[in-house]
């Protein structure tokens, strides 16, 4: 059996042992890296079809950004809970439970949409359902990173896992548009309860080393999680400017599908590859990430983040044609992942191990509640007075909170409440 606690490497040429790359030196990282690749693959081919699956069964702008709500309302709901179960229980059991829940309910998905029994209620409804696996798996994964690298490389490994997700959303919309197209969205969904099954191979394969576990009840381990976070000067700005950016950023995520068939007139394969060119974008961006971050500082880099998808969704908010929009999902991925994964890194290094769960949960909660909440309100605004004067709106609601934060609570300088592992 495997065992990562130790940190040791074996030996791979082409691998510098403090590059970017050198994560993949640990074979427990790269076996849990590769099969974590094929389990996004799954799940951003669903994703894809059920915001196209929505956009058939109905004209409502709010339900079709719904899809994009219903996948974080319970990382907001219920991740600060899982964030508790991380730190409390056995975090690779953690994830394998989630792993197991959400194989099923896709898979009970695909045969309802295969058999014409789903509406839009039901679709939210199951969309729902795995966004709850997902907020009980991401604390747990993210936290299980310290014990599969040596503690040094772990803003490396972040950053390799934000590539294999972003090597999924640049492969997963296009493959998951063709699949559409060919067969329909039942296909799809069955696809991804597939992808599930290599991971929790792997994770049953896996024996990491038994963490010092300090158990406590479910909410007063919640209250101590919150207390820190509240408390640590260095965390709190970063989890409000998570939440604004969210919500701002929300915008041109929940409005894709409804940009994509309304406005540029395209079909489930134009929407396929602007989602794709938003993942190429991500990964060409992520080697580059930690190199620009020390350049210009955490507060430089998600301000460069910002004003890309500024750009991004006034360019969308003008544009008729998806050729002229596939270099703006381009930029946008650039943008996503310059904002995220520098976020990510700066709560991990800010976090105690022993509360590390429950601290990523938190930066979750607040940011993908964010977007849920962006989601919504972006969505109505939509339906209310229509496609560009909601992304216009946006980009002057992005700028300007960006402007006030910077001025009133500023992000950690570099190296500013790092805390050792």
């Amino acid at each position: 059996m495997a065992d990562a606690s130790d940190h040791s490497p074996d030996p791979v040429s082409d691998l510098t042992h403090h590059g970017a790359f050198s994560p993949f030196r640990y074979p427990v990282f790269r076996a849990i890296w590769i099969a974590n690749l094929f389990s996004n693959l799954g799940a951003t081919i669903q994703a894809v079809a059920a915001a196209w699956l929505m956009t058939e069964l109905t004209t409502s702008h709010q339900l079709v950004a719904l899809v994009q709500a219903s996948a974080t309302v319970p990382i907001m709901l219920f991740g600060v809970f899982a964030g508790a179960i991380a730190d409390n229980f056995d975090r690779r059991l953690v994830m394998l439970a989630a792993q197991w829940g959400m194989l099923l309910v896709s898979a009970v998905l695909a045969a309802l949409t295969y058999a014409g029994w789903i509406s839009p209620a039901m679709l939210l409804c199951f969309t729902l359902a795995v966004g709850i696996g997902t907020a009980l798996n991401s604390p747990a994964w993210q936290a299980s990173v310290r014990q599969q690298v040596d503690p040094r490389q772990l803003p490396q490994a972040i950053a390799l896992n934000s590539i294999s997700f972003n090597i999924a959303r640049s492969i997963g919309p296009a493959l998951g548009g063709l699949l559409i197209s060919v067969w329909d969205t039942s296909f799809a969904f069955a696809i991804n309860a597939l992808s599930y099954i290599g991971l929790i191979v792997v994770l049953i394969w896996w024996r990491p080393e038994a963490r010092a576990i300090e158990r406590r009840p479910i909410l007063p381990a919640v209250a101590v999680g919150i207390r820190f976070c509240a408390t640590s000067k260095p965390l709190r700005p970063i989890l409000v400017r998570g939440a604004f950016l969210g919500f701002s950023l929300a915008a041109y995520q929940a409005l894709l599908p409804a940009i994509v068939s309304e406005q540029l007139r395209g079909d489930e394969l134009d929407f396929g590859m602007l989602l794709g060119m938003f993942g190429i974008g991500s990964i060409v961006a992520a080697p580059f990430v930690g190199v620009i971050r020390r350049k210009l500082g955490l507060e430089g880099i998600v301000a460069l983040g910002a004003a890309m998808f500024v750009l991004v969704m006034t360019v969308l908010a003008e544009v008729d044609s998806v050729r002229l929009a596939l270099p703006a999902s381009f930029l946008a991925g650039m943008g996503w992942v310059a904002i995220l994964t520098s976020i990510n890194t700066a709560v991990q290094l800010r976090s105690p191990d022993e509360i590390l769960g429950r601290c990523l949960s938190i930066y979750q909660a607040v940011t993908f509640g964010g977007m849920a909440l962006g989601s919504w309100a972006w969505g109505a605004l939509a339906d209310w007075n229509g496609l560009p004067f909601t992304l216009h709106t946006a980009s002057i609601f992005l700028i300007a909170s960006s402007l006030i934060l910077r001025l009133g609570l500023p992000l950690p300088r570099r190296g500013e409440g790092v805390i050792g592992f």
